[in-house]
Order: structure tokens, then C-alpha cells, then sequence
């Protein structure tokens, strides 16, 4: 029998049968993977509880021929019980899970960094170091720096120059007036040191931001964000946004 033990975060789950479930889950070395747990929704499950989304486990997994079947999972952290009663904190979770889904592609894709990045996201999430909507954009702007997308916002994207006058999402960040293409967004100076700071780690100023300038922030990563994966965001309908 064909057994690898690795850990990773549960992003979704969906029903299979009458008592099994299969779980998506983004792995320390594998990847994605989707796996059967077996008799995960009985009452007398050693370890259904283990498995939801969330949940940071430590797995050991038979191959399949398909499907992956778990035949191990120990809790590492339960993120999903400090983000389940605190609304933004679990909606903006919710966002960065389906964003980890959707930016790993293939199952055994190696994604070590974009693991990283979402345990170190709903780890400061649930620790409340910081307003639940800046993490969230912090983590969209990182996991698109990692896939290869980061936004240009020190210089033009399309001609390097210095003189900024507004962020085009098609051209990949900042303009110059001469490259600003038709229908570019003209956001304040403030949110793009805001976004520069929340893509650098600078908490101190993103901490200290003004909630108009976070409004305006907000909607421009998850703009950019969702052009890129040419898919919207669900879970970003339910996630709250400081007023402009």
C-alpha cells in the first residue's frame, strides 16, 4: 500500500455518499490534493471534525486511483474556531481559502510558498493583529506576487517611469499619463502606499491608514485579483469593506 503523510489546510469539503466526504486540501509538499475520508460524517468519526475547512492537519494519505483516501489526520491548529465567531474575520477567511483553491492549479502541484502564505494569513486572522480586511488584502496581493501577477506600484508598468497618474488592472499596475490606458482607475497616493506597504509587510503603515484609503484599496486588489484568475471571488460578496 502506496502511503505519503504530509500537512496542509483544508479548503473545502463536499459530501460523497451517505457518510464519506471528499476534502481539498493545499499541502506543505504535495500540493493540492483532493482526498475521500471515509466515514467522516458518522457520529462515531475519529476524526470528521478534523477535517473541515480551516483546519491545519497533519494527514497521512493512501494513493488512489483517482481519489487519495486519509487514513490519518491530526489537528495541528483549528483556525476555523477564532474565525467562526467573529464575522469579518471568518468571511475574509473564507475569501483566502477560495483563493488558495483557485490559484493552485493541479492536484500534485507543488504550491509550498501559497501554503505558507495561508497559514501564515489565517494564523494573523485569528490572532486579531490586524483588521481582518487589510489581512485579506495583504494575502491577495502576496499569493498573486508568488503566482507571478504582483501589481507594479513604484513605477509605471509599461514604461517604467517614475510619474504616476493612475492604476490601469490591464497594463498591471500604476501608469504614467502617457500609458494611462482608457477607464484606469486615479486612486489617491495614500491607498497606493497603502497597497505597497500591505504587499511589503509594513504593518505600521497599514495599521495606520485611513479606512478611505482601505476602502479604496480593497476594491482595487480584489479587482485586480479577480481579472487575473479570470474568476470572480464568491466569498468576497459577504466580506465587509471600510466605507470611502
Amino acid at each position: 500500500m502506496s502511503l505519503y503523510r504530509d500537512e496542509g489546510v483544508v479548503l473545502r469539503t463536499q459530501k460523497l455518499g451517505e457518510a464519506d466526504r471528499i476534502i481539498t486540501v493545499l499541502t506543505k509538499r504535495t500540493g493540492k490534493v483532493r482526498a475521500v475520508a471515509k466515514g467522516v460524517r458518522r457520529t462515531t468519526s475519529k476524526f470528521g471534525a478534523r477535517l473541515e475547512p480551516f483546519t491545519h492537519v497533519d494527514l497521512q494519505l493512501h494513493v488512489g486511483r483517482s481519489l487519495d483516501v486519509v487514513t490519518q489526520a491530526e489537528t495541528l491548529r483549528p483556525y476555523g474556531e477564532a474565525l467562526a465567531i467573529d464575522y469579518p474575520k471568518y468571511t475574509a477567511g473564507s475569501a483566502m481559502l477560495e483563493t488558495a483553491d483557485r490559484l493552485t492549479h493541479g492536484e500534485k502541484e507543488p504550491a509550498l510558498r501559497q501554503f505558507l502564505l495561508l497559514v501564515g494569513g489565517l494564523r494573523t486572522l485569528a490572532d486579531g493583529e490586524h483588521e481582518a480586511r487589510l489581512v485579506l488584502d495583504a494575502y491577495f496581493l502576496r499569493s498573486l506576487a508568488v503566482a507571478g501577477y504582483a501589481p507594479a506600484l513604484e513605477a509605471c508598468a509599461r514604461c517604467r517611469a517614475p510619474a504616476i497618474r493612475a492604476f490601469a488592472i490591464v497594463a498591471g499596475g500604476v501608469v504614467c499619463g502617457g500609458c494611462k490606458p482608457a477607464g484606469s482607475a486615479v486612486p489617491s497616493i495614500e491607498t497606493i502606499g497603502l497597497m505597497t506597504a500591505l504587499l511589503k509587510g509594513d504593518w505600521a503603515a497599514a495599521d495606520a491608514s485611513l479606512p478611505r484609503h482601505r476602502g479604496e484599496c480593497s476594491g482595487l486588489v480584489a479587482a485586480y485579483l479577480q481579472w487575473h484568475l479570470e474568476h470572480g471571488i464568491r466569498s468576497l460578496r459577504h466580506v465587509e469593506r471600510e466605507p470611502v
